[in-house]
C-alpha cells in the first residue's frame, strides 16, 4: 500500500502554522535521536572531559563496552540515562529552534530550486546551528555536569547541580604589575568581570558556537546534498516513496519525494560522520570548558588554555579522544533526528 499524498495546501513558511510545525518536528526528532544513543553519550562524556574513574578506559575498541557495563553494573539502567532528563529539557527546544531557524534562514537565501548551491546551504546550516546554542547553551551545560559526576555518595539532582554551578567561584589570581598604573587596571578588570554566578552556566560557549559553524553547517550540507543524489531519475524508483512529491503551484509549494527509511538514514548518517570529523576538536575543547569548575584548581579556563593543556596531556590526539564513540554515537543519532524531521514536516503538512 503506498503513502497517501501529502496535502495540497501550501502553507506559508512565516506563518504561525509553519513555525509551530516545523519547531514541534525538530523537538521530537532531537528528543528521539538522543534517546536512542543516550548510554553513548553519556560515556563520550566522561571520556571527553577526562574523568578519573573512566580514564583507563580511553584509547581502545574494548573501552567503551567496559565502561558502559560498569556504569550499569553500579547503578543499573539509571546510570546509563544520567542527565538523560536535562538531555531532553535542553534538546526539545534547541533541535526545534535549529530545524525551524534553518527553514527560514534556507526561505531568505534560497528563494527558489535555482539557488540551491551548496554554499548557501552551509551557511544556512551553519546560522541555524549557533541560533539554536545562543538560546539553549545553559542547558547544554547542566546537561554535560549531571552526567559527568560518577560518585554516588551525594546524589546529583538537577536544582542541586545548578546551584553548585552558580556557586562555583575561580581561586583568585595572583598578579605582579609593573607599575601601579597596571595594577589599577587590572585590579578593576577583575572586580567588572562576573567571577561565579551566572557566568557559569557559559563555560565553553565561545568554542562550541565556533564548532558550530561546521558541524551545522556540514550537517545540513551534506544531508541535503545526499538526498538529492538520492533523488537522481536513476535511483528514484528504488529510494523515494511513490505519490509523495509536489510540483510549485499557485496554492501549493515544490516538495520533493519522501525517501524510502533506509535511503533517508543513510543521508542523514553520512551527515553525521562528516560533521563530527570536522567539528570534534573544537567540541572536546568546550566540554573540557564546561567542566572547569570540577577538575583542575577550578578556575575558568580559556580556549588556549584548554588547548595547550589537551596538547600537553596527549598532543594530537588529545583533540580526538571519544572521536571512536563519537561516530558511533553521531551517526545514528543524526540520521534517527534527521528521518524523524523530515517524516514529521511530511505528516504534519508542511
Amino acid at each position: 500500500m503506498s503513502t497517501p499524498p501529502p496535502p495540497r495546501r501550501k502553507v506559508d513558511k512565516q506563518s504561525a502554522e509553519y513555525l509551530l510545525k516545523s519547531g514541534l518536528a525538530g523537538g521530537l526528532a532531537g528528543c528521539a535521536a538522543k534517546t536512542a544513543v543516550g548510554p553513548l553519550d553519556r560515556v563520550k562524556i566522561l571520556f571527553q572531559t577526562s574523568n578519573p574513574t573512566f580514564a583507563k578506559y580511553t584509547g581502545s575498541w574494548s573501552g567503551l563496552p567496559i565502561a558502559i557495563r560498569d556504569i550499569y553494573k553500579e547503578a543499573g539502567v539509571k546510570g546509563l540515562y544520567k542527565g538523560h532528563s536535562a538531555t531532553l529539557l535542553r534538546i526539545f527546544p534547541y533541535a526545534g529552534i535549529k530545524f525551524l531557524a534553518y527553514e527560514q534562514i534556507r526561505a531568505v537565501f534560497i528563494k527558489s530550486q535555482a539557488q540551491e548551491t551548496p554554499g548557501r546551504r552551509f551557511v544556512s546550516g551553519s546560522l541555524a546551528g549557533m541560533v539554536s546554542v545562543f538560546f539553549t547553551y545553559p542547558l547544554e551545560v547542566i546537561r554535560v555536569r549531571l552526567a559527568f559526576e560518577t560518585r554516588q555518595v551525594q546524589r546529583s539532582t538537577l536544582a542541586g547541580i545548578c546551584r553548585k554551578i552558580y556557586n562555583e567561584r575561580p581561586p583568585p589570581t595572583v598578579h605582579h604589575p609593573a607599575n601601579p598604573i597596571s595594577a589599577a587596571a587590572t585590579t578593576v578588570v577583575e572586580n567588572v568581570a562576573p567571577r561565579s554566578g551566572l557566568g557559569n552556566f557559559f563555560r565553553g560557549f565561545t568554542p562550541t558556537l565556533l564548532g558550530m559553524i561546521p558541524y551545522a553547517g556540514a550537517s545540513f550540507l551534506v544531508h541535503d546534498s545526499m538526498s538529492d543524489f538520492m533523488r537522481y531519475p536513476a535511483l528514484a524508483p528504488y529510494t523515494t516513496l511513490p505519490n509523495t512529491s509536489r510540483e510549485e503551484t499557485s496554492i501549493s509549494s515544490h516538495k520533493p519525494a519522501q525517501l524510502r527509511y533506509w535511503a533517508e538514514l543513510t543521508s542523514g548518517g553520512f551527515a553525521g560522520f562528516l560533521s563530527q570529523t570536522v567539528s570534534y576538536p573544537l567540541e572536546v575543547i568546550r566540554r573540557r570548558m564546561q567542566v572547569g569548575g570540577v577538575v583542575g584548581d577550578g578556575h575558568r579556563l580559556s580556549i588556549p588554555e584548554v588547548t595547550r593543556r589537551i596538547w600537553t596531556e596527549r598532543g594530537l590526539r588529545g583533540f580526538f579522544v571519544g572521536l571512536t564513540i563519537g561516530y558511533i554515537k553521531v551517526v545514528p543519532m543524526a540520521a534517527v533526528s534527521f528521518y524523524i524531521y523530515e517524516r514529521g514536516k511530511f505528516y504534519l503538512g508542511i
